[in-house]
């Protein structure tokens, strides 16, 4: 009998990897353990590495290839000719015949349980080395797809072999240290899935540039997978809220539309067997999947991360013909499973200059360098040590010249393709999908890369300074005072999650309106009344493939709010509702048509006035409407409305009846409802209004500027604008008391605390339920709170007493 050296999948499991490598292991691993659970796996097969090393004995290759690695380790040969030779030692050889038969047997038997003779398979390369917990081994093999019938199943399993010699694969076992000649190859062979006339994709359990660990993100493009993975195409992006799936409707938090502006697809009679060709308008203006189809895929990155026990890196398959989704194959994450949860370095840029270029941010460094403008693979030699690397597209066949870059910088590829993988590994922060940065970037031109401001990374010209903070949380001390942090955009809530908040003081909608829906939300319900042309043209950009303008708000909105809400969830995020000045609103896309000009902004139709005046009401009914969406569809129950800029009581009666018709009813669902105190009558009446309210949460900026009658923004009087002045601190004392007196909790959500050490101590002493501080002054602020508690009597090592929850 012949010695087995092929395998069903469903005969192998992880503790196979030295038998099948990696990638075929945990194939096995999920046909045999996962399919019951839901998740579907094409069937296959693999060839051993006893395979592959009887293929090396019978042709002889061993003493070969021994001798072309000696050459290139001693600098007689170039990495591509070593490469090149071996390869072709590889190619010319031929199967042992029990290694045939084996392999024609596996091919028969898949056929026939599929019911189609000659099935169309794919053919994927699976090193012994690869798919360790710190090593990927992202593309450096090959994979052969629509391979049909015996013949061509052989030859493409030769050719798996060769690609075990790639220069990329030479190159990355070297980096990582392992021996070239202790490493074999097993070979997967796969049902094809009809990717090519639907969609595809990679999916990764965790945020791959925060390391947030409870997210998955799914990027998908039309055609085959490996326009995503090598990164010629921009994909579209979906981020799935793991612990929400099984509670709540649609837990997805973002959904990014890519350009998608190529497909790779079969073509029987192209050299590769595939063809990159243009994609439709209508397939670049739609989205990739529906809702359906990424909570699907969220749900089986969350089963099989549980069953790994670690982060996974995913790629699947969306059947054209059938429509069905499939997982072609899962590994594990090897970059944010190594950074510890309580250790982190902060990278600040002091100062910015002129920006060059923007895309999506790997990694959360800054660097700097000489720019070497690289255009294809055949400049690579070209490439300067401690230069940035900027080119159309980076992919395996650059991680040589990857590793001597001080930074990375791309037109095409997003934040899951295979550059942004190796870049992660190799520690180097990489914009990539910037769309033109080849073009604008001159070769030698000194460049500042900087990923640390959120998702968009951007690219300056010149070298700017910038710090670097080493921090370590698991010696902050802990308060009685509950410390939250004041976030102004999803990709800082995303980028400070670490930070041991007890959830978030304050969230500006405002900021999530200016800087991601960008569009007044009466120009959406009334476009006909926006006459400037350029402005109809960039709402008609802006909504497109929305079913209406006031979807597109609706949608947006909720989604921005949704992904600053994740990483505190259950804690509580307390979303402030609109505070937009007139003047502010204009400079939204067609927002000129609907503010007029005031001579005090500041004073005038702003905050609660908005919400009920017919000049707004429907306006402020999307934000309504974008709340009960984050609270009801998507599930974050945790998030509190809070009320800014309430003049009087019979303001805050009109303003919860308008949010109760919106079906914003306080107490409904949870739902609690705050209101800013930052008015002087707010705190003269605070008996009232605590009666109309959930809890207060000072506003120290206006407070300050209507107590004292400053400008806050009038430089003249600057010097006067103090929170401290004790006409100021005796207002907040007062606000403290009454709300305490009436039963509600109370915190600060304002500047003061974070810009002064000695006012966050004067709010300790006073007794406030709760500081929220700006995310990169809560820990000096948290070392001051504590020490504070302390010497007034408090235990700063109990739990932090998060009112705010209560």
């Amino acid at each position: 009998m012949d010695t087995p050296q092929v395998f069903r999948f469903e005969e192998l499991g992880m503790a196979d990897v030295a038998r099948v490598g990696g990638k075929n292991a945990s194939l096995g691993e999920m046909v045999r353990e996962l399919t019951a659970r839901g998740v579907r796996v094409p069937g296959g097969f693999a060839t051993s590495a006893d395979a592959y090393r009887a293929y090396v004995a019978a042709n002889a290759i061993g003493p070969a290839l021994r001798e072309r690695l000696e050459e290139h380790r001693a600098g007689r040969a170039t990495l591509r000719e070593t490469g090149a030779a071996i390869r072709a030692l590889f190619l010319r050889g031929e199967f042992p015949e029990d290694t045939a038969r084996q392999i024609r047997r596996a091919y028969r038997e898949l056929s026939a349980r599929t019911g189609r003779a000659d099935l169309s398979v794919a053919v994927r390369s699976s090193a012994t080395a690869e798919d360790l917990p710190d090593a990927s081994f992202a593309g450096q093999q090959e994979t052969y797809l629509h391979v049909v019938g015996e013949e061509q199943l052989l030859a493409a399993c030769r050719r798996c072999y060769a690609s075990l010699f790639t220069d990329r694969a030479i190159s990355y076992r070297e980096l990582k240290g392992f021996d070239h000649l202790t490493i074999a190859l097993s070979v997967g062979v796969q049902e094809m899935v009809r990717a090519d006339l639907g969609a595809s994709g990679v999916m990764f359990s965790i945020d791959t540039e925060t390391g947030f660990p409870h997210v998955a993100v799914i990027s998908a493009a039309w055609g085959l997978g490996e326009t995503v993975v090598q990164g010629t195409v921009d994909p579209d992006k979906y981020l799935v809220f793991k612990p929400l799936l099984d509670v709540a409707e649609a837990p997805v938090v973002e959904r990014t539309r890519g350009a998608k502006l190529h497909k790779l697809v079969h073509d029987p009679h192209a050299p590769a067997g595939t063809r990159l060709e243009e994609t439709s308008p209508a397939e670049r203006a739609a989205w990739v999947l529906d809702d359906a189809d990424v909570l699907r895929l969220g749900r089986w990155a969350a089963l099989v991360e549980e069953h790994y026990g670690r982060p996974m890196d995913m790629e699947w398959a969306k059947d054209g013909p059938t429509g069905e989704l499939f997982l072609l194959q899962a590994r594990p994450e090897t970059v944010q499973v190594g950074r510890s949860a309580t250790r982190f370095t902060i990278h600040h840029l002091r100062r910015k200059g002129r920006v060059l270029a923007v895309g999506s941010a790997v990694g959360d460094a800054v660097a700097g360098g000489p720019a070497c403008v690289v255009r294809t693979a055949a400049d690579i030699e070209s490439f300067r040590d401690g230069a940035v690397l900027v080119t159309e597209m980076t992919d395996p066949d650059w991680v040589p010249v990857m590793k001597r870059a001080a930074g990375i910088v791309t037109d095409h590829g997003g934040p899951t393709s295979h550059a942004a993988i190796v870049s992660r590994e190799l520690g180097l922060p990489a914009v990539v999908g910037t769309g033109d940065a080849s073009r604008r970037v001159t070769d030698g031109q000194e460049l500042t890369v900087s990923c640390a401001e959120g998702d968009r990374g951007t690219v300056y010209e010149g070298l700017l300074p910038f710090t670097v903070e080493e921090v370590d949380l698991g010696a902050l001390p802990g308060t009685r005072t509950a410390v939250m942090v004041n976030v102004a955009s999803p990709a800082a809530a995303f980028r400070w999650w670490r930070l041991p908040a007890d959830g978030v003081g304050l969230a500006r909608m405002e900021f999530v309106v200016n800087n991601i829906v960008r569009v007044h939300p009466m120009a959406l319900v009334h476009p006909e009344r926006v006459a400037d042309a350029e402005d109809r043209r960039r709402i008609a950009e802006l909504t497109a493939g929305f079913p209406d303008g006031p979807e597109y708000f609706v949608q947006t909105l909720a989604l921005g709010l949704a992904k600053l809400a994740a990483p505190y969830h259950p804690r509580p995020v307390v979303v402030r509702l609109s505070d937009f000045k007139t003047n502010e609103y204009a400079h939204l896309v067609g927002g000129a048509a609907f503010e007029e000009a005031e001579e005090n902004p500041m004073l005038g139709f702003r905050g609660a006035s908005r919400y009920y005046d017919p000049r707004y009401r429907e306006g402020f009914a999307l934000e309504c409407r974008a709340l009960r969406r984050v609270r009801e569809r998507i599930g974050f129950d945790n998030v509190v409305v809070m009320v800014p800029f309430c003049r009087t009581v019979a303001e805050a009666d009109r303003v919860l009846a308008t949010m109760a018709e919106h079906g914003l009813e306080r107490g409904r669902h949870g739902l609690k409802v705050y209101m800013m105190c930052e008015i002087p009558s707010n705190v003269v009446l605070a008996e009232q209004f605590a009666t109309r309210f959930d809890g207060f949460s000072i506003g120290s900026n206006d407070l300050t500027q209507l107590v004292l009658g400053v400008d806050r923004d009038a430089e003249a009087l600057r010097a006067l604008f103090d929170e401290r002045d004790e006409a100021v601190t005796r207002m907040i004392s007062e606000a403290i008391r009454k709300a305490h007196a009436a039963g509600i909790p109370i915190g600060i959500c304002g500047q003061g605390p974070s810009n002064h050490p000695d006012f966050a101590e004067f709010l300790v002493r006073e007794g406030i339920d709760s500081i929220s501080l700006n995310p990169d002054s809560f820990l000096r602020t948290v070392r001051r709170i504590a020490e504070t508690e302390q010497r007034i009597g408090h235990d700063p090592a109990g739990r932090r007493r998060a009112t705010m929850e209560s």
